[in-house]
């Protein structure tokens, strides 16, 4: 970059999470770090930690991604704080295990909202300033579950909140770009994260080990490292991509 340039990352307050893993990667090529969590106390500690080891300017802020007040304090308190934007990872998310037909709409809702309207209310308002200055990069976290319909450990509810946000990315990255703003998509299989926490067992990390042909469970560095990749300089003629890396868990 011939300009330092900021890198907000949503959900990466969790100390064994992909989102402090990516934020740690763009840190380390040279990105200022915006951090955003539910947890704001959290966001402050990978923001802090992060400049302490790489040297560059972070911001940790609290923030809800669903709520569009939230989210723009937030993004104001990065913008007022840090250098230009100049692209989002956005990795909050949650999961959940339920069976469809001990599904409620309560827990539909609140999945869909995390995972796709939040990617939705955080893109928004990001690009808009991407878009002002004529240059950025979106990478969405979507996940294998949406391409090959669960089967993984997230049910339907998360299975179709990935898959929506594929749709949007998609359609995102049509229309922004000719304003020189690129959008894509990971989709991870089985990750060694804390995502499955209070939900799963030794026995179901094992077998969800197994059940990948190179017989283990990405590292979070390994998810970042595409990421990292997506938000470079290098990735400008990629967009609306969709960008697989799940161990050979779903090929196609």
């Amino acid at each position: 970059m011939s300009e330092q340039l900021t890198a907000i990352v949503t959900g990466a307050g969790s100390a064994r999470g992909i989102g402090r893993a990516t934020a740690r990667r763009l840190a380390a090529q040279g990105w200022a770090v915006g951090v955003i969590d539910l947890d704001g106390a959290a966001a402050v500690a990978t923001a802090e930690e992060i400049a302490a080891e790489f040297g560059v300017p972070t911001f940790g802020v609290a923030a809800d991604v669903t709520d569009e007040a939230s989210v723009d304090a937030a993004v104001t308190a990065i913008e007022a704080a840090l250098p230009p934007l100049g692209a989002l990872a956005n990795i909050a998310g949650i999961t959940s295990p339920t069976r469809f037909f001990n599904t409620t709409l309560e827990e539909w809702n609140r999945v869909m909202s995390i995972n796709a309207t939040g990617t939705y209310v955080v893109s928004k308002r990001v690009a808009a300033t991407l878009v002002e200055r004529g240059y950025g990069r979106i990478a969405n976290m979507s996940s294998v579950s949406a391409v090959r319909g669960g089967g993984v450990f997230g049910g339907v509810p998360y299975s179709a909140a990935k898959a929506a946000i594929l749709g949007l990315t998609r359609a995102l990255a049509r229309e922004l770009g000719p304003t020189g703003v690129t959008v894509n998509a990971v989709t991870p299989g089985v990750v060694d994260t804390d995502i499955r926490a209070g939900a799963t067992s030794p026995e179901l990390e094992a077998k969800l080990s197994a059940d990948v042909p190179v017989g283990r469970q990405a590292t979070p560095d390994e998810v970042a490292a595409l990421f990292a990749f997506l938000l470079s300089p290098d990735a400008g003629y990629l967009t609306g991509a969709t960008y697989d890396i799940n161990g050979g868990s779903h090929i196609y």
